[in-house]
């Protein structure tokens, strides 16, 4: 595995890799920093703005991330680790963790598998706001059982906080796929 680069695809790659396990490393050493910036990101956003971060009636900013798994699988975990890890600051504590945090993984993976062929990125952006709807039951299904909410009108409430959530995030991650390749 550790056999030398064709002389093309050595003239194609950066100087310091010159083998293809050199390539494979700085492929998974892009992917784990790619990962741990997005979590970060995702936890110090929901942090800043906690007071609309949970509960009921919430505008969870950081939920623009979700955008990302629309160009790359990577943004499923560094999203849903994201939510693991603030998650544990809710007033619910473990118990958002886990709805939460399932949430998310639902629609990051259906956002991924929904829209990863698709090439207009407006199409993306709603597609990955959809793909949230199906998890943000969950949600209501935790404020149902531990906080006694009637299912329904708080599954409607979450629902339009997560939609202009996303909005918000669409733009916002629109602009910055004019500066940086996320399918990378």
């Amino acid at each position: 595995f550790n056999q030398r680069l064709p002389a093309q695809a050595v003239r194609e790659i950066p100087p310091q890799i010159k083998t293809r396990s050199d390539l494979l490393m700085s492929k998974i050493n892009r992917n784990i920093a790619a990962t741990g910036v997005v979590a970060a990101l995702y936890v110090a956003i929901t942090l800043i703005f906690a007071p609309i971060s949970y509960g009921v009636v919430q505008l969870r900013l950081s939920e623009m991330f979700n955008h990302l798994a629309a160009f790359n699988k990577r943004y499923i975990f560094a999203v849903t680790l994201g939510v693991l890890i603030v998650n544990i600051f809710s007033p619910l504590g473990v118990v958002d963790t886990i709805f939460g945090t399932a949430g998310t993984l639902i629609g990051t993976t259906l956002t991924y598998f929904t829209a990863r062929n698709i090439g207009a990125k407006p199409l993306k952006f709603l597609i990955a706001t959809l793909c949230q709807l199906p998890g943000m039951f969950l949600v209501d299904l935790e404020m149902h059982l531990y906080m006694n909410l009637p299912l329904f009108p708080t599954y409607w409430v979450l629902a339009l906080g997560e939609i202009a959530s996303m909005a918000i995030g669409a733009v916002i991650i629109y602009l910055i796929t004019k500066k940086i390749n996320l399918y990378e």
